[in-house]
């Protein structure tokens, strides 16, 4: 009887372990699904982008190489209403793009439908990696996270466009009248592209800091005390951050950093409120 015992705890051990394999194996083939939906949203967007590409380009990706473009008026008009005379109006005339190599113009375009395709598409990328996530919260998690793939999808579409309308514009006055005796500034097509991506992505992966502050103070490892008290050091970053991804032009650097400055301020009031609940439930 005792090794019969035995024999039946042998089984239930294969059991349990076949089942967890099986439970790793259906998560796997979960997440397999969650990602050819997202793959398939972007690359639906992508195609939507691809058909209509010449009016996408002409419209938005070439607009801040235009003198007439929209944010280069409102800056203007901003200069002279803060009595700042011309010093934020731009001053360079339009200019073509050069496609130098074999398929650059395809290639770029390709590049540029998926990579908007991705920015259109991140809500419902979200949400397919939020409803994958969901499952292994708790209740009180899932509650407290209610409407997050809103926020989220708000905060980095609000930081690409803030990248394209503030920091593209600078940028791109700047590098193009930037130049070098007997050189001629002629950006090709593949390189204009590649900044403006590097001005906009990042920046809106830069204002999902409230959300990460917020799950960082939720398990305890940020307090808004600490992020108060390194204040003057976030200041120095955020003006490193800003003559990083901006231009080394004082105004810019100060246009970019202030908003920085006050999502940093906003993630300090989201850290007091979810290390309140923290420190609420470690009592309970």
């Amino acid at each position: 009887m005792p090794l019969d015992q035995l024999d039946v705890d042998r089984i239930g051990e294969q059991q349990q372990i076949m089942e967890k394999e099986m439970s790793f194996l259906d998560h796997l083939e979960e997440l397999r699904w969650h990602i050819m939906r997202s793959l398939g949203a972007i690359a639906i967007f992508g195609i939507v982008i691809f058909i209509f590409h010449k009016f996408f380009f002409e419209a938005v990706i070439l607009g801040p190489t235009q003198s007439d473009f929209i944010s280069y008026k409102m800056f203007c008009s901003l200069s002279q209403s803060l009595s700042l005379g011309d010093s934020l109006c731009f001053t360079f005339e339009d200019y073509d793009l050069q496609a130098i190599r074999f398929a650059e113009t395809f290639i770029t375009t390709i590049k540029v439908s998926f990579i908007m395709g991705f920015v259109f598409a991140f809500p419902y990328v979200f949400r397919e990696v939020w409803n994958f996530i969901k499952p292994g919260l708790y209740p009180k998690e899932r509650k407290a996270a209610r409407g997050i793939v809103f926020v989220c999808s708000f905060l980095f579409i609000a930081g690409v466009m803030f990248g394209y309308f503030v920091i593209a514009p600078f940028a791109t006055n700047f590098l193009m009248n930037f130049t070098l005796p007997g050189v001629d500034n002629s950006p090709t097509l593949e390189s204009y592209v590649g900044f403006l991506v590097m001005f906009t992505l990042p920046t809106g992966i830069v204002f999902e800091l409230p959300i990460v502050v917020y799950f960082l103070s939720k398990v305890g490892l940020v307090t808004p005390q600490d992020m108060r008290k390194y204040r003057r050091h976030s200041i120095i970053g955020i003006l490193l951050l800003a003559a990083i991804i901006t231009p080394p032009d004082v105004i810019t650097q100060f246009l970019i950093g202030v908003p920085l400055f006050f999502l940093y301020e906003i993630s300090i009031f989201v850290s007091a409120r979810a290390n309140k609940k923290y420190e609420a439930e470690l009592n309970d």
